[in-house]
């Protein structure tokens, strides 16, 4: 088995349909600041994003409690960016538009019962850390810095790790038969937006 297909072999493992194109980590180095920025703004949308869950959905008892140390890491994890960020002397830039976010948010159902609009946000959340887990991985094989190498695996790890947690949460409300199916669909919309999005080293998705 070639590198190629070692690659496309752990990408599926995440479920997703498109490998990030190789290019995309030799843009993302060449500006550093950049992508660090985005980076951070990441971190920070996600811890963002359980804190809503949390607050929409208080009666999910269960879900309440395993997401509240995750939006403890997730401000960790935009703590460790700056600190990177201030090491190497870069400074923090503005938010930028996640056009990846964006779209998918668009593909998500509309009304329905309270546990089906739990599914589309805990599905969502779950294919962004699945695709910023590959990212991670990208970097921590591939950037020419060994230290950013190492300081990348941790990101994959923790990455790796929400996505379960979502998946897993999404089964336990909804169901496996049901949460398959929306996933499967997720996964196809997801691979055309990554075809139809320019590649840029400034973002991480």
């Amino acid at each position: 088995m070639d590198n190629k297909e070692k690659e496309l072999r752990e990408v599926q493992m995440l479920g997703l349909k498109l490998p990030t194109d190789p290019r995309w980590v030799n843009l993302a180095e060449k500006g550093l600041e950049e992508i660090l920025t985005d980076h951070a703004y990441c971190e920070q949308k996600a811890a963002t994003a359980c804190i809503s869950l949390i607050q929409a959905f208080p009666e999910k008892e269960e879900m309440v409690r395993e997401l509240a140390p995750v939006v403890t890491e997730e401000w960790g994890h935009f703590r460790m960016v700056l600190s990177e960020m201030d090491k190497r002397g870069l400074r923090l830039g503005r938010q930028r538009r996640d056009e990846y976010v964006n779209q998918l948010l668009q593909f998500q159902k509309k009304g329905g019962s309270r546990e089906e609009r739990l599914l589309e946000k805990l599905l969502t959340c779950a294919l962004i850390e699945a695709r910023s887990c590959e990212r991670f991985r990208l970097l921590s094989l591939h950037i020419s810095d060994p230290a950013l190498r190492d300081w990348y695996h941790k990101f994959m790890v923790a990455e790796a790790g929400h996505y379960r947690l979502f998946i897993d949460l999404a089964k336990r409300y909804t169901g496996e038969a049901i949460v398959r199916q929306r996933w499967r669909e997720y996964l196809e919309r997801e691979a055309e937006i990554m075809k139809g999005l320019e590649l840029r080293g400034d973002r991480m998705h």
